[in-house]
């Protein structure tokens, strides 16, 4: 079993560090760790640190000895989901799945066809869910560079992030419009990939066209098609093992 991780706000340099707050209440009073036990501290932007309970204090204190620090380089490749806004909690499903996968960005998407419409209030809670989701499962997944979670864009401004990516990418369930395999796809040896994940009703084809020409090339994935709320954690699975980063 690996060592569970906690999240700081600045890794600590040591010899000892006291982990409290929600995190600390979540190490004593749920995780329950006793001494002796290990654990990973980390900023989720890269930083970390190896440590060992020393006690536990109350129901929200873990008095810790901290061990070797280091910091886990920015990938050589880059990976960028654009993702739709799928119907209720399946938006957090897909945040939760690529974040376990290992996708290093994602950028939430209004797209025309989208059921879900993120405003006012509503947009800004949506969000919030999106990253909370992606600091648990960053977590959960024992990652130290959680990925992060953009503001909403529009279609105009996706466009304009396709047009500055090494490699820009649109998934797409017709074989027809999308002849070329991802699986099979060439990618840079280092740099952005960004691909663009649409809706349940699909990307139209004014979007396609604005995406092609911003240097966007739509791509399959197989015989089946995905809900969009899987299709980004599958196409990062195939992107991460083209990449070497599953190796």
């Amino acid at each position: 079993m690996t060592a569970p991780v906690f999240v700081v706000e600045e890794v600590p340099a040591g010899p000892e560090f006291v982990l409290d707050g929600p995190e600390g209440r979540h190490a004593v009073s749920v995780k329950r760790l006793n001494p002796g036990e290990e654990l990973v501290l980390t900023d989720g932007r890269g930083h970390w640190a190896d440590a060992v309970v020393k006690a536990a204090e109350g129901k929200d204190r873990l008095v810790v000895t901290v061990g070797r620090t280091a910091e886990e380089p920015e990938p050589a490749v880059r990976i960028t989901v654009v993702q739709a806004l799928p119907k209720g909690d399946r938006g957090e499903v897909a945040v939760e799945t690529m974040t376990e996968t290992g996708v290093d960005a994602i950028v939430p998407w209004q797209a025309s066809r989208c059921i879900t419409q993120w405003r006012g209030e509503r947009g800004a809670k949506s969000l919030a869910k999106w990253r909370a989701t992606a600091r648990e499962s960053g977590k959960q997944s024992r990652r130290v560079r959680f990925p992060e979670v953009a503001e909403a864009l529009s279609t105009k401004q996706v466009a304009a992030l396709l047009a500055g990516a090494d490699l820009a990418m649109v998934l797409h369930e017709d074989r027809e419009a999308a002849s070329r395999a991802l699986a099979t796809a060439e990618l840079p040896a280092a740099g952005s990939v960004v691909l663009v994940v649409g809706p349940e009703g699909g990307v139209s084809p004014e979007e396609l066209a604005a995406f092609a020409g911003a240097g966007a090339h739509p791509y399959r994935l197989g015989r089946s098609v995905l809900r969009t709320s899987t299709a980004g954690t599958a196409a990062t699975a195939v992107l991460l093992a083209r990449t070497g980063r599953w190796s």
